[in-house]
C-alpha cells in the first residue's frame, strides 16, 4: 500500500482521488489520512500510538464525513491522547452509551412494559398502548432518567383543557406504571408522577343511570317485552335484566360457555381476573334455547348484524332503550346491575355478600382472600330464579314481593 505525502489535503484533492489497482493513502498530517480502495471507497483514518502500541481509529467515510469534519474528529482524538485517554476505547464507550440511551428512552421502556402485559385482555392492552402513545409523542425519545413531572403534566393538561379529565388521569396512571417498571428493573430511581399528586383537576363522577323503583321497573319490563327490532336485540334486551352482567360480558357471551342443561353460564371476568358462574333461571334458559333454535351459526350468542364473526355493538342495548323512550339519564345497559343490586337487597332481602358474588365483584373473606366462584352457588341459583319470577310478577302488575327465606 502506497502513501502519498502531503502537508495538507484539499477538498479538490479528496474529491478527485481516483481508485487504483491497490489501496493507497493520502496523508493530511497529524496521523490522519484518506484510504482510497480499488472499489472507489474513501475512508478516513487516524494512526496513533497509545501505551507504546500502534493503533488505528476510523473517522468515517467520505463524502458522508467531509475533510473538515474528519479534521475536527482528529483534533478531538488527539486531545484525548493528551489527557492519556485512548480514542478507540472512548469511541467504544460512546457507542455503548448511545445504545444504552436508545434502550432507556421512555418509548423503549413503555414498549417493553407493554410486552409484559400479555395477561391483559386485547382491548385493555390496546387502550393502554393508546394512552401511552400521547406521552410517547411528547417525550418518548427522552431518556427515562431525564423526564421530570412537568413533562407528564404537560401531556395531561392537553386533555384537561378539552375537559377530558378521565383521559388525563389515565395517561398519568399509565406513565406511572411505566416509571415504576423502570424503577423495578434498575433503570430509574423513583417515579416522577408521584410529585403530581393533586396537580390534576378532580374527576366529576357520575353514576350509571338505573331504574330502581319497583313500579318503574314494572313499566320498563313491559316496554322491553313490547320492543320491536332485530331478533338478536330483542333477546339481548330481554336477557339483560335476568342476568344483570356487565354489558361487555353480555354482548361477548359465547355458546361454548353456556350449559342450558345445567342452567349455568361460565366465563372469565376480565375486570376482576376471575372465573364467574351465572346461574340461569328457567326464563333465561327458555330465551337462550329459543334464540339458539332460531340462529346458532356464530360462536357468539348475540352476533353483530353485519358479521357473525363479531359480537353485537356495544351501543346496541343503549340504543334499544332510547328507542323505548328512556333517556341516558334514566336508564342504560349497565343500569340493570344497579337495578338488581338495589331491589335484591332492599326489597327481596337477599344477603349482600350473595348479591355481590353474583355481580362478579371482588368479594373477599375475613382473611382477605377472594372467594371461589362456586361460593353461595346454591343460594345464587335460587336467587336468580326468584329474581326472574319477581320481574315476571312486576310485568303483569303483581308488586307484592316474596322475600328471601320466606
Amino acid at each position: 500500500m502506497t502513501t502519498t505525502n502531503s502537508n495538507k489535503l484539499t477538498d479538490t484533492a479528496v474529491k478527485s482521488a481516483k481508485p487504483k489497482d491497490a489501496p493507497y493513502k493520502l496523508s493530511d498530517g497529524g496521523g490522519m489520512y484518506l484510504l482510497v480502495k480499488p472499489n472507489g471507497g474513501k475512508y478516513w483514518h487516524l494512526a496513533y500510538r497509545f501505551n507504546d502500541k500502534q493503533k488505528l481509529l476510523s473517522l468515517g467515510v467520505y463524502p458522508e464525513v467531509t475533510l473538515k469534519e474528519a479534521r475536527l474528529k482528529r483534533d478531538a482524538a488527539r486531545k484525548l491522547l493528551k489527557d492519556n485517554t485512548d480514542p478507540s476505547e472512548a469511541k467504544k464507550e460512546e457507542k455503548r452509551l448511545s445504545i444504552l440511551q436508545a434502550a432507556n428512552t421512555f418509548e423503549a421502556i413503555a414498549n417493553e412494559w407493554l410486552s409484559k402485559q400479555d395477561h391483559l385482555a386485547e382491548a385493555t392492552l390496546k387502550k393502554s398502548a393508546w394512552l401511552l402513545s400521547f406521552a410517547v409523542s411528547s417525550f418518548g425519545q427522552k431518556a427515562i432518567t431525564d423526564i421530570i413531572p412537568i413533562d407528564v403534566l404537560a401531556v395531561c393538561r392537553i386533555f384537561e383543557n378539552q375537559n377530558k379529565r378521565e383521559t388525563a388521569k389515565r395517561i398519568k396512571v399509565k406513565c406511572g406504571q411505566v416509571f415504576r417498571y423502570a424503577v423495578a428493573t434498575g433503570r430509574l430511581d423513583s417515579d416522577p408522577t408521584r410529585d403530581l399528586k393533586g396537580a390534576l383537576q378532580p374527576i366529576i363522577t357520575t353514576h350509571q343511570a338505573a331504574i330502581t323503583d319497583p313500579s318503574q321497573v314494572a313499566q320498563l319490563m313491559r316496554a322491553i317485552y313490547g320492543y320491536e327490532g332485530h331478533y338478536t336485540t330483542i333477546y339481548a334486551l330481554k336477557l339483560a335484566p335476568l342476568v344483570f352482567v356487565r354489558p361487555s360480558e353480555l354482548r361477548g357471551a359465547k355458546w361454548a360457555d353456556i350449559d342450558l342443561e345445567a342452567k349455568e353460564w361460565r366465563y372469565f371476568v376480565n375486570k376482576t381476573k376471575t372465573e364467574h358462574i351465572v346461574p340461569l333461571s328457567s326464563q333465561a334458559v327458555k330465551l337462550l334455547a329459543d334464540l339458539k333454535a332460531i340462529y346458532n351459526r356464530s360462536e357468539y350468542v348475540f352476533p353483530s348484524i353485519r358479521s357473525n364473526q363479531r359480537p353485537m355493538s356495544e351501543n346496541t342495548i343503549n340504543a334499544a332503550l332510547r328507542r323505548l323512550g328512556y333517556t341516558s339519564e334514566q336508564m342504560c345497559g349497565h343500569g340493570f346491575r344497579a337495578m338488581a343490586r338495589t331491589i335484591l337487597d332492599e326489597v327481596l332481602d337477599y344477603p349482600i355478600e350473595v348479591i355481590e358474588m353474583q355481580l362478579a365483584h371482588a368479594v373477599k373473606d375475613a382473611n382477605g382472600r377472594a372467594y371461589n366462584r362456586t361460593k353461595y352457588r346454591e343460594q345464587r341459583h335460587k336467587m336468580m330464579q326468584h329474581w326472574s319470577d319477581y320481574l315476571d310478577g312486576l310485568q303483569v302488575g303483581n308488586v307484592v314481593a316474596v322475600k328471601f327465606g320466606s
